[in-house]
């Protein structure tokens, strides 16, 4: 217990007992300042100042914290010196100040917390092995034992009382902390499996998101949309639905291109002779008509007189030679990724015409140059495509009914 002069020292006998006692609580109260005082004004400056880093994660928080223990310490173990003072007053200062000082101890060891995952998220692995949901959980039950100790000192009971009957209360516990149990679950098998990172980029339309994930917390998964809003995903939703993640495609160092030109079915046809060597003359695909013809004329040889009949020949297409154009022209490309799957492909007949599908992937996965490259190689195809007697499958539109009206 903190000794208090007394007032024969301080030469203030022949007070009256209240009066004694409100001097005795002033002088409490003014020892308390003080030492708050000296903790944060004086030992406080020079620890942040001279000792504690300025850079980067600091502990500031926590000592700061823990500097506020000085006054409620002065008050718990002063308060029985002050004269003529009931004891069940002095004991409930005392009780009051016991319980703050185990909140501010709770909060110093939730800044303590803080700090550790601060610094840990400065490392490589941060990334993909977050520990900001065991985090939260430490503080859960910090924060959970600090209320305990609390009422057990209010209350002048032993915490293990109040344990005793916390067993009645569990399906209330269930209940009340459903969603951070789920949470719990949900951020082990998260982070376990590495199925989610900061950074990646997921699609959840269910939930609204389409964007890269910012922060990875205990009840929590924030995503920034690619239009800057920000959606709040529970984090137990991550594990009971599904959702799809990106993270492969940016780490394969490509992006697929998946797209149909749609060709009008009454421009196919056979190619004439004189079609055939004009498009010799086209870099991509002199040596695939060359071969062609080859094949074609032996063919053809091979059924004798009736090869002679075009209805008996094999010929070539506009629509094949264009699809191997396509093909050539995607070799070719400095920016289609030679070790990835590539192929255009046709696909069933519908009634907008034959798509003929452009399956690649370019050597970048940056969205804004993705969408260049793409818009590029499709540029260039739909202005080729007629050089090849082929056209565009297109709606009608109200223009071509008003000039086929008009002629």
């Amino acid at each position: 217990m903190i000794e208090l002069p007394t007032f024969e020292d301080l030469g203030l006998t022949g007070l009256a007992p209240t009066a004694e006692m409100v001097v005795g609580l002033c002088i409490l109260a003014a020892l308390a300042w003080l030492g708050n005082f000296v903790a944060k004004k004086i030992i406080l400056r020079i620890l942040i100042a001279r000792v504690l880093p300025q850079d980067g994660p600091s502990p500031r928080k926590v000592v700061a914290y823990l500097a506020n223990i000085v006054p409620t310490v002065i008050v718990a173990y002063g308060v029985g010196a002050v004269p003529h003072l009931a004891p069940g007053i002095a004991s409930v200062i005392a009780n009051v100040a016991n319980g703050v000082t185990i909140l501010v101890i709770a909060m110093a060891i939730s800044a303590a917390l803080s700090f550790v995952n601060a610094l840990y998220e400065q490392r490589p692995e941060s990334a993909s092995r977050p520990i900001k949901g065991y985090v939260q959980v430490l503080k859960i039950v910090v924060y959970s034992g600090a209320a305990i100790l609390i009422v057990a000192v209010l209350i002048e009971q032993s915490p293990l009382l109040l344990l005793s009957g916390l067993g009645a209360m569990a399906a209330v516990v269930l209940l009340v902390f459903k969603d951070t149990i789920l949470s719990l679950v949900a951020s082990v098998q998260l982070t376990s499996n590495d199925l989610l990172r900061v950074g990646d980029w997921i699609e959840m339309p269910q939930a609204g998101a389409d964007g890269d994930v910012i922060d990875i917390a205990l009840h929590t998964v924030k995503v920034q949309n690619f239009d800057k809003t920000i959606v709040s995903i529970p984090t137990h939703r991550l594990i009971s639905e599904s959702y799809r993640n990106w993270r492969g495609m940016s780490e394969s160092g490509g992006r697929r291109i998946k797209r149909p030109i749609f060709i009008d079915q009454n421009s196919i046809r056979f190619l004439e002779a004189e079609e055939i060597a004009r498009l010799k003359r086209v870099a991509l695909i002199a040596d695939y008509l060359a071969d062609k013809e080859r094949e074609l004329g032996e063919w053809n040889a091979g059924l004798g007189e009736a090869g002679r009949e075009a209805v008996n020949a094999r010929r070539a297409t506009n629509v094949g030679t264009f699809r191997a154009y396509v093909l050539a022209y995607l070799r070719a490309h400095p920016r289609v990724s030679p070790a990835m799957t590539l192929m255009v492909r046709q696909r069933e007949p519908g009634p907008q015409g034959l798509p003929l599908e452009i399956y690649c992937f370019t050597d970048t996965t940056a969205w804004l140059e993705y969408e260049r490259i793409q818009s590029d190689i499709f540029d260039h195809l739909l202005a080729i495509l007629p050089e090849f007697g082929l056209r565009i499958f297109q709606q009608p539109s109200g223009l071509d009914f008003r000039t086929l009206a008009e002629g």
